[in-house]
């Protein structure tokens, strides 16, 4: 009898799967985004910090005024390097960077952005910006600029 009871038991527990719903599959396609995004912003984050690390004075610590300012005006920004130089993305695709004045010999640092970057105003509009020291008000201009560009 005990084998009659466990064989209806299992039949009747037993049910077909249909398979998740088109709202269950949207939602684990988003966790997985969502993971994937977060590990290339923790990868991409210590690869940016190797860079700045990497940088001269006083390149280094423009780098890193820079690399906070990012982060407290865009957050949905993916730190990441861009020819070997800090950079800032969305959706993968570079939205600003910055250029070491060491590197590339130049007489100033350069804080660009991209094509990516909503920085749109009439017929002309600048893209780089070069920075020699940053005070209170560089900085306020940069973030402002950051703000509009992933507006």
């Amino acid at each position: 009898m005990k084998d009659t009871q466990k064989s209806a038991k299992t039949t009747a527990t037993k049910k077909r799967y249909g398979g998740f719903t088109d709202e269950e599959k949207a939602a684990m396609m988003d966790r997985v985004q969502e993971q994937k995004i977060a590990a290339r912003k923790s990868e991409g984050e210590s690869d940016l910090l190797a860079k700045i690390a990497e940088l001269p004075e006083p390149d280094r610590t423009m780098a890193k005024r820079v690399h906070a300012i990012v982060k407290a005006s865009a957050p949905a920004l993916s730190p990441t390097t861009w020819y070997g130089m800090p950079a800032y993305a969305r959706d993968g695709k570079v939205v600003c960077f910055f250029q070491s004045a060491q590197k590339f010999k130049t007489r100033y640092a350069t804080f660009g952005f991209s094509d990516r970057a909503h920085l749109d105003e009439g017929g002309v509009w600048p893209v780089a910006f070069a920075l020699k020291k940053l005070t209170a008000a560089e900085e306020a201009r940069i973030g402002a600029l950051v703000k509009k560009a992933v507006s």
